[in-house]
């Protein structure tokens, strides 16, 4: 996304000015790109829908906007009694506002916590995901630091070393214990034994390591490149499985900000394949053949 300030165009009711606002975040075009039309919102809706189809994209509109959940970007109409209409750009499980051109006080507030009356998502029109290309190159890191918490919202601890189980996680935290904030009902999710963040990251926006609630703090190692790669942190195997996205619940535990400061930033979630131990460190190496 990209910082974008309410639109001043002439004639153009500010909730339309908003929502367009909120898409050339979204989709990181120039906001002078995006169609401004002189149209109550449903009509602008139909325009915008035009113009991002021409970019193989659609907006999709949710049935149950108030009980939407999901880990990235999307589109949220706020309304309810005595309230003017307001536009906003959501992200994380669960969703937070990230930008809100017409109000920046909802910044970091939860969906859960806002009248929700409307919401959308940016889509692509050809689901085709990626395929791999060259051989990913080797990659090489350290553990800068380790923590855990024994139950969900409890305070983290930092320690020097944790025995890791094979699809469970780190021996004391909670995620091992199945008792995590976002411990799946089922025992098929995948992604929920370890998380691990960049020190460079938490260098960057002066935020305290334990303040982010993953596991394992990196340094020397770029965390996104290993989703989908086979890792070893010290003497335990991992597979990476996707990015640790931020979410409210974070934010509503930490400070104002850490939302919207580690989209695609916050770390990595991954999955214990063997039995081991971690300590500070020790070095975390790709495992897979080298390009």
């Amino acid at each position: 996304m990209i910082d974008v300030d309410l639109p001043d165009t002439a004639g153009v009711p500010e909730l339309v000015r908003s929502f367009a606002a909120c898409l050339a975040s979204v989709t990181e075009t120039p906001p002078a790109e995006v169609p401004k039309p002189d149209a109550d919102l449903r009509g602008a809706v139909a325009h915008w829908r035009s113009w991002l189809a021409a970019r193989g994209a659609g907006l999709v509109p949710l049935a149950q906007p108030a009980a939407f959940n999901w880990p990235g970007y999307w589109l949220a109409v706020l309304g309810g009694t005595g309230r003017e209409e307001t536009a906003v750009l959501m992200f994380g499980t669960p969703s937070g506002v990230v930008l809100s051109p017409q109000d920046p006080d909802l910044l970091g507030i939860a969906a859960t916590a806002l009248p929700v009356r409307r919401g959308y998502v940016v889509s692509n029109l050809d689901p085709a995901l990626a395929r791999p290309g060259a051989p990913a190159p080797r990659l090489r890191g350290r553990v800068a630091a380790l923590a855990m918490a024994d139950r969900a919202t409890g305070p983290m601890r930092q320690v020097d070393r944790a025995r890791a189980r094979a699809g469970r996680g780190l021996d004391g935290d909670r995620y091992a214990a199945k008792a995590g904030t976002f411990t799946p009902a089922g025992g098929t999710a995948r992604g929920y034994d370890l998380t691990l963040i960049e020190a460079e990251v938490l260098d960057q926006l002066a935020l305290p390591a334990i303040d982010t609630r993953r596991n394992v703090v990196t340094r020397g190692i770029a965390l996104n490149a290993l989703v989908g790669r086979r890792f070893r942190v010290g003497g335990v195997e991992c597979l990476g499985q996707r990015l640790c996205e931020p979410c409210a619940h974070l934010e509503s535990l930490t400070t104002g900000g850490v939302l919207r400061q580690l989209i695609h930033r916050g770390g990595l979630r991954a999955d214990v394949l063997t039995d081991g131990e971690i300590g500070t460190g020790d070095v975390i190496e790709t495992v897979d053949e080298e390009s």
